[in-house]
C-alpha cells in the first residue's frame, strides 16, 4: 500500500510544480464517439438547477451537473455563461428557484455551505482562497478546523502531493508564487478529508507549465477516490483531463459527454475551443 493516496502512475514524479523547468503530464483518455445530452453519474448532482442572485433575473436555466464518485468533470464555456454559479450553487453558495443537489444519494439542497463541509464536500475559490499573513502550515491547519482527530497523516500526505510546501511550512503565504498559492488552497481543502474538491478556476493566472502540473496533482487527487467538480478558462487543457465534460450557454446546458467526447465534437471545437 502507498503511503501518499494521491499517488498513482501518472503525472510528474520528480519535478516539483515550483521548478520552472518542470513540465506536466497530464494526459487524456481514448474514447471516441460525438459529444451528447447525458444525466451522468449520481453520485453527486446539481438537477435541473435554475436560480440567481438575491432578486435578480435567473443566471442558471434548467441546469445539470453530475460526476461519479473518483472522476472528474469539468464545466467549461464562455465568459458570462454560469459556469461559477453552477460551482456555487452546487456547493449551496447561491438559493436555487427550483432544481435539487444530490450527494451521495442524499438531498442536501437545503442545508448550508457549512453544513455541506461537514458532509465531505470542499471548495476552493479563484481568488482570496488563503490566508496570506499565515504560514503555508498555519493554512493547512485551518483546513482541518473541523476535525477533532489527529491531523498529521493527512498533513503528510498534503506535503506528499505537494513537495514545495513542506519546503516553505514556515513562510508566510502571501509571500509565494500563484502556482504555489494555489497549493496551498488545494491542500487547505484537502486537509477536510473530503468526498468532493470543487475548483474554481484553479489554473487562472499560471503558467502553462504550471497549469500542466496543477492538473498532474488533480489527476492523483481523483485517483485517490476523491471526486473533482472543476470550472476552468483554459477549455482545451481542463477536457484533456475530463471524465466528463459540461459545455454551458447563457447558464444551460449546450453539451454534455466524456471530455474526449466535447473535444473531438467540431460544433465544440468551432464554438468554444478555437478551432
Amino acid at each position: 500500500m502507498q503511503d501518499n493516496p494521491y499517488a498513482d502512475d501518472r503525472g510528474n514524479k520528480d519535478r516539483s510544480i515550483a521548478n520552472p523547468k518542470g513540465g506536466g503530464t497530464a494526459e487524456g483518455w481514448d474514447r471516441k464517439g460525438s459529444a451528447r445530452p447525458a444525466p451522468g453519474g449520481l453520485f453527486l448532482m446539481g438537477h435541473k438547477m435554475t436560480g440567481g442572485y438575491g432578486r435578480g433575473a435567473n443566471i442558471l436555466n434548467d441546469c445539470t451537473i453530475s460526476v461519479e464518485k473518483g472522476q472528474i468533470a469539468v464545466i467549461v464555456g464562455p465568459n458570462g455563461a454560469g459556469k461559477s454559479t453552477a460551482m456555487k450553487a452546487v456547493f449551496g453558495m447561491l438559493n436555487l428557484r427550483s432544481g435539487e443537489v444530490r450527494l451521495d444519494g442524499e438531498d442536501i439542497t437545503d442545508l448550508s455551505p457549512q453544513a455541506r463541509v461537514a458532509k465531505g464536500m470542499a471548495f476552493v475559490p479563484q481568488t482570496s482562497n488563503i490566508f496570506t499573513s499565515m504560514t503555508v502550515e498555519e493554512n493547512l491547519e485551518m483546513g482541518a478546523f473541523l476535525r477533532r482527530d489527529d491531523i498529521r497523516a493527512t498533513m503528510e500526505q498534503v506535503y506528499t502531493l505537494f513537495p514545495i510546501l513542506r519546503d516553505k511550512r514556515r513562510q508566510a503565504a502571501g509571500e509565494l508564487s500563484g502556482g504555489q498559492r494555489q497549493q496551498v488552497a488545494v491542500g487547505r481543502a484537502l486537509m477536510t478529508q473530503p468526498k468532493v474538491l470543487m475548483l474554481d478556476e484553479p489554473t487562472a493566472g499560471v503558467s502553462p507549465i504550471v497549469m500542466d502540473e496543477l492538473f498532474d496533482r488533480i489527476i492523483e487527487v481523483a485517483r485517490a477516490g476523491i471526486t473533482i467538480l472543476m470550472v476552468e478558462q483554459n477549455a482545451r487543457q481542463a477536457l484533456e483531463i475530463a471524465d466528463k465534460g459540461y459545455v454551458l450557454v447563457q447558464g444551460a446546458n449546450a453539451f454534455t459527454g466524456t471530455g474526449q467526447e466535447l473535444l473531438a465534437d467540431p460544433q465544440v471545437r468551432k464554438s468554444f475551443l478555437g478551432g
